[in-house]
């Protein structure tokens, strides 16, 4: 892999599901997290997207493993053997995942110093952050000043999620305030959301069509309140296409004009925990 502005190296996790096309225009390293399904690993960015929904449905028992510190060392040797002097590396919350902690020790031994950024998010909440890293790479930038700028975009995007069950959310042990929904989970379609790095719940709402409804209020309302800077918004969604379309056409319809909207799959690991039929809008204000 080769990057135009080698003064900086990045690297990221693949929680951030970023475009292929964008990894490799920008030269971004990419150190992927594994989903656990009875015993058996999956690489994630290897596992065939259609192939995920039934893998989670069918499997009785699912985790997911963090990359290790040799797994990141090697990322920023990389960097090092590129001729990069310094390294950004961007992860997803450290209340979802110990990522961060493998990097920070990989951090140590690396054989150029490295800047680890906790997100405190997922998807393309990170994902966008990591983008206007790169950007600031390019133009010169530090990794200090690219990484503050990757954790407050990273910050101030609302990330907002409905899933058809909270299964997923109880077995993988990430459901943080949203154990507050158990006991009502049958008679409700949870609408969650991260803060500072944790699950929260957002709404309680009695069907689909309501969830998606909120989703699209609350994604709309953070839209126009980005001013004229603007912002990004990306759909992931697992097994949803049809919703995840009426999601967007929604957002069209009613956010400022131009916004750019797009469609992005939800990888193998954040799934594992959220569940098929997810549908999530990330508000990304621009710098």
């Amino acid at each position: 892999m080769t990057t135009l502005f080698p003064s900086v190296g990045l690297v990221t996790d693949s929680t951030g599901y970023l475009p292929a096309e964008s990894v490799t225009r920008h030269g971004i390293d990419v150190v992927p997290l594994v989903l656990v399904a009875d015993g058996e690993q999956h690489i994630e960015g290897e596992l065939p997207q259609d192939q995920v929904p039934g893998i989670l449905r069918r499997a009785k028992k699912l985790g997911t493993s963090r990359p290790s510190p040799a797994d990141f060392l090697l990322a920023y040797r990389r960097a090092a053997e590129r001729g990069c002097e310094e390294v950004l590396s961007v992860h997803l919350s450290s209340e979802l995942s110990g990522t961060v902690e493998a990097a920070v020790l990989a951090a140590t031994r690396s054989p150029i110093p490295v800047e680890v950024v906790d997100s405190r998010s997922i998807g393309m909440a990170m994902g966008f952050g990591v983008l206007t890293a790169a950007a600031m790479v390019e133009d010169g930038a530090t990794a200090a000043e690219a990484g503050a700028a990757a954790r407050r975009r990273a910050e101030d995007a609302t990330l907002t999620f409905c899933v058809e069950s909270l299964d997923y959310l109880r077995k993988g042990g990430r459901i943080g305030g949203a154990a507050a929904f158990f006991g009502t989970a049958l008679a409700i379609k949870p609408l969650l959301g991260i803060d500072d790095g944790h699950i929260e719940p957002v709404a309680k709402v009695r069907t689909s069509t309501r969830a998606v409804k909120e989703m699209v209020d609350r994604s709309v309302a953070a839209a126009e309140a980005c001013g004229e800077a603007g912002c990004d918004i990306a759909v992931h969604q697992l097994d949803a296409e049809l919703r995840a379309d009426e999601v967007v056409e929604a957002l069209r319809v009613r956010c400022p004009e131009g916004t750019p909207i797009e469609v992005y799959p939800l990888g193998p690991v954040a799934a594992c925990h959220v569940g098929p039929g997810t549908t999530a809008v990330v508000v990304s204000p621009r710098p």
